[in-house]
C-alpha cells in the first residue's frame, strides 16, 4: 500500500504533538514523595490555587528591590530573592527575579539553579562572572567581564559565579525560568552538607589529603 505525502507528514505531525505533550511538569521543589493516604498529602507541585475570584493586586506585588543588601558576610555579597514564596501570583508563571549586591572583591559563589536558566543585568559596578559546562562539553568555561548595562545567560543546571572585581560596591538584577529557581551552593553543600560526607571519599574526590577536608568541612559546617 502506497502512502501520500499529505498523510505521511499528516502522520508524522500527530506523533510531534503527541509527544511534545506527553511530558511531566518540570519539579517545583527538591522532592516530591507520593504518598497513598490522601488525608496525609500536605504539597504539591508548586502551591495550592486560591480562588481565581479572590485574587488581589498585592497578589502580584512587591516592594524593597530598590534597597541593597547586607554584605556583610564571608563571600562578601547578598541575595535578595523574589520568588512565589514573596509574589503568590508568581505560583505557575514559571518566573522569578534575583537582586545581588556585592561589595568590593565580593563574590556570588559557584553554584547551580537546579530549575532555571539564568539572564543577569548589571546595573552598577564590575563583575568577571562565568558558567562551567557539563563533562560530555569537557567543562569549558565561559567567562566575560560585564559592566553596566551588559547582560549574561547561565544555562539550566550549570555551575556558574560572579566576582566583583571593582573597588566599588556592584548591582546585577537577574530573571529565573521557575517560580522556584532552587540554589546549590557548591562549597557549602559539598563541605556543609547534614550529616557530612565521608572525608576519605571526598578526599579521593577531589585529590586532597584527607585532613584538609576534614578543615574544609568544619569551616563549611551549618
Amino acid at each position: 500500500m502506497r502512502f501520500s505525502k499529505a498523510l505521511i507528514l499528516f502522520t508524522i505531525s500527530a506523533l510531534v504533538i503527541s509527544f511534545a505533550k506527553a511530558y511531566d511538569p518540570s519539579p517545583l521543589q527538591d522532592f516530591c514523595v507520593a504518598v497513598g493516604d490522601l488525608n496525609n498529602g500536605v504539597f504539591v507541585n508548586g502551591k495550592f490555587c486560591k480562588d481565581p475570584k479572590q485574587a488581589k493586586a498585592e497578589d502580584f506585588f512587591y516592594s524593597g528591590l530598590n534597597q541593597a543588601g547586607n554584605t556583610d558576610n564571608k563571600v562578601k555579597s547578598n541575595v535578595t530573592t523574589v520568588n512565589v514564596d514573596q509574589i503568590p501570583g508568581l505560583n505557575t508563571m514559571g518566573i522569578s527575579l534575583v537582586r545581588i549586591d556585592y561589595a568590593p572583591y565580593g563574590q556570588n559563589p559557584p553554584h547551580t539553579h537546579p530549575r532555571a536558566t539564568e539572564i543577569l543585568v548589571v546595573v552598577e559596578g564590575t563583575l568577571y562572572v562565568g558558567f562551567v559546562s557539563s563533562n560530555q562539553d569537557n567543562n569549558r568555561l565561559f567567562a566575560k567581564v560585564l559592566n553596566p548595562g551588559d547582560v549574561f545567560v547561565f544555562p539550566i543546571g550549570m555551575i556558574h559565579f560572579q566576582v566583583n572585581i571593582g573597588k566599588t560596591p556592584a548591582v546585577a538584577f537577574a530573571g529565573l525560568g521557575s517560580q522556584n529557581a532552587g540554589v546549590i551552593t557548591i562549597a557549602d553543600t559539598v563541605f556543609g552538607s547534614m550529616p557530612p560526607i565521608s572525608p576519605e571519599i571526598l578526599a579521593q574526590a577531589f585529590q586532597l589529603d584527607v585532613n584538609v577536608v576534614k578543615d574544609l568541612e568544619a569551616k563549611f559546617k551549618n
